[in-house]
């Protein structure tokens, strides 16, 4: 089975099964097949095997010894976005530094959870509701200290509690790789983009209209015959919710497709 396929089996397990570390090193070998999974979660175990303080302060203080830091010069590097990239440059997103900080400290028996903010992603002790830690910048943060990051990177955005709950491994997955999307998008990589798509679309709950653009983004490569059967997809699920007039739209659209190949 290929990255793609290993990936689609991880996501769908139960949320408590899913192995965030393993989820994010396979969005990179589905992009790179040179990637090999398995080292770089050796890489992981390495580095958690030198920080001697069991702790979110022990952790975020190790990594922030070892050299991780933000990108802030090429933030939308698309390296920034694949673990395998963060762990070797140590360099990163919010995101990526945040999966790295919580792996090695499940690694430590220490729990780390994500922090989905609008705009930036922070972790939060496990066991305590008001320990947070910023690994992009390396600094711990308590509520207020997540308010002020919150008013400096979405200013727009009024803070709101609920932006401090805690996700879990898939909803980290999903937004590593609409990081990817919207990174591959604007860098009109359209090889890249697709292998995100076909991703996100393994993910229980990802919108339906994501099969149309894996479907535009296939017959825009010349991919005709792919791009019909995303639209057959998409037409087939349609219809099993009820979605009629996006059911008529797919089935015409895969017509159309297929018929270029005449």
């Amino acid at each position: 089975m290929g990255p793609a396929g290993r990936f689609a089996e991880l996501v769908q397990r139960a949320e408590e099964s899913i192995a965030l570390d393993e989820a994010a090193l396979l969005v990179a070998a589905a992009a790179d097949s040179r990637v090999d999974v398995n080292l770089w979660l050796a890489v992981l175990d390495d580095l958690a095997s030198r920080c001697d303080d069991r702790s979110l302060t022990g952790v975020v203080q190790h990594l922030a010894r070892e050299g991780f830091r933000g990108d802030r010069s090429e933030y939308y590097d698309p390296r920034n976005s694949y673990l395998n990239h963060v762990l070797e440059r140590r360099r990163g997103i919010p995101i990526t530094l945040s999966i790295a900080t919580i792996e090695v400290g499940r690694r430590l028996g220490v729990p780390i959870v994500g922090i989905g903010m609008p705009g930036h992603f922070v972790v939060r002790d496990g066991h305590d509701g008001d320990a947070f830690a910023d690994p992009f910048n390396g600094v711990l943060l308590d509520r207020a200290g997540c308010a002020r990051l919150l008013s400096v990177v979405q200013p727009d955005v009024a803070f709101d509690d609920s932006f401090l709950a805690p996700v879990g491994p898939r909803a980290i997955v999903t937004r590593l790789l609409a990081n990817l999307k919207g990174i591959h998008t604007a860098r009109r990589d359209r090889a890249a983009l697709i292998s995100v798509l076909q991703l996100r679309l393994a993910i229980p709950g990802v919108p339906l209209q994501e099969r149309r653009e894996l479907a535009s983004a296939l017959a825009a490569d010349g991919r005709f015959l792919e791009a019909a059967s995303a639209l057959d997809e998409l037409a087939a699920l349609a219809r099993d919710r009820g979605f009629g007039p996006l059911v008529e739209e797919a089935e015409q659209g895969a017509i159309r497709l297929r018929a270029r190949l005449n």
